[in-house]
């Protein structure tokens, strides 16, 4: 029965600390969450494959580490990985506050409110099982790598430019 309560309030812990480091995250580093959640709204695929590109960039190197025999390369290919994944939550604040915004859009809430609103949406949809561990967490912890790795290098989507049509006058012709 301690076993059982145990695990129940590990993962009641997890499941409100994780807002509230989005949060801190989104408090602490207004224009950084910004830049990621720009990223999230205005070029999704982009951001995909920015992640993927990045997690395969990161899991060469930890895989190795944790492969060889030697602690010492072990340990670090440990904290290499909780590193990655602590800045991957900088991208995870971005879907956030993209959810947030979507969600204030459509009620009465304020801009703390439906972030928060928006980061338990995002927790509580990944913790669905199957369906949410494999179509909503993968994809989102992915994006989240793309979305910190443009947010951290300021890279900005590119503003689409409409090209101009010029009338003439039948004066003019």
């Amino acid at each position: 029965m301690a076993d059982i309560s145990a695990i129940f309030f590990i993962l009641l812990i997890i499941g409100v600390a994780f807002p509230a480091m989005l949060t801190a995250w989104w408090l602490l580093f207004p224009s950084l969450i910004s830049r990621a959640q720009i990223r999230v709204d205005k070029t999704p695929m982009r951001t995909f494959w920015m992640g993927l590109a990045i997690i395969v960039a990161v899991a060469i190197p930890v895989v190795i580490l944790l492969a060889l025999p030697f602690g010492p390369t072990k340990f670090i290919g440990w904290i290499l990985l909780a590193a990655a994944l602590a800045l991957s939550s900088i991208g995870s604040a971005g879907i956030a506050a993209h959810l947030g915004e979507r969600l204030a859009s459509q009620g009465n809430f304020s801009a703390l409110n439906g972030f928060i609103r928006g980061s338990v949406i995002l927790e509580l949809a990944a913790f669905f099982p199957l369906i949410g561990w494999l179509f909503v967490w993968i994809p989102m912890l992915i994006i989240a790598f793309g979305a910190t790795a443009f947010a951290l290098l300021n890279w900005m989507p590119r503003e689409k430019i409409q090209p101009v049509s010029v009338v003439t006058s039948p004066s003019q012709a």
